[in-house]
């Protein structure tokens, strides 16, 4: 997962990856934004490696979950948590100290992303949050789970800076970065071209 350039306390004895800004220490404060966390929080992130550890073990994942490893990423905006199963890691979001009785079930959300996939590795890529997410979120006692949290993270919203128009139909697309590829309307391409791409219907950029 890239992340900004940060500085990485690696506890050898938990395998656990504490990420912080530069000249931050796990027993600092490390995210005003959301809330300020304490030295406590790096306890507390120990533990919940250890229950995510214990709940993937006792579900037959015993080899994914000496892998795992989890982190508080201040990076996270409006995502309460993220599971990345390539590296092996759950990332929370430092706001959900706020919501202390939600940080429980967002971490057994994150770990059944992980015991799906795990499931499923001997077959195509599964959906996010498909019948083996779900059937992973039973066996973790968060069957009611569902895909999208309604915590107020609100997101910060941009401006659109860019306006394209279809020649042919004269319909405009606002874009908040620019378009790099080439595109075309959809609506006319379906309607005049089978929904094949027609060079003819291609967006033209009108503001820079």
């Amino acid at each position: 997962m890239p992340l900004l350039r940060q500085l990485e306390f690696e506890f050898r004895s938990t395998n656990l990856l504490f990420v912080g800004p530069p000249g931050v220490s796990p027993g600092e404060l490390i995210n005003e934004s959301a809330g300020k966390m304490s030295a406590g929080r790096t306890a507390e992130t120990v533990v919940l490696l250890k229950t995510a550890r214990e709940l993937l073990c006792s579900l037959g994942a015993k080899r994914i979950a000496t892998e795992l490893r989890v982190e508080w990423n201040f990076r996270l905006k409006t995502a309460a948590g993220r599971a990345d199963y390539r590296q092996k890691l759950i990332s929370l979001n430092p706001r959900l100290v706020e919501h202390p009785a939600e940080i429980d079930r967002t971490l057994r959300h994150e770990v059944a992303h992980i015991l799906a996939q795990f499931r499923g590795k001997s077959r195509r890529r599964i959906s996010p949050h498909g019948p083996e997410w779900q059937q992973a979120c039973r066996d973790l006692g968060i069957a009611d789970e569902k895909r999208c949290h309604t915590l107020p993270f609100p997101a910060k919203r941009y401006a659109p800076r860019f306006i394209y128009r279809c020649p042919n139909c004269r319909r405009d697309f606002t874009r908040v970065r620019k378009i790099k590829r080439t595109v075309a309307c959809l609506a006319c391409c379906r309607a005049h071209n089978g929904g094949e791409f027609d060079v003819r219907f291609r967006l033209k950029l009108l503001t820079v």
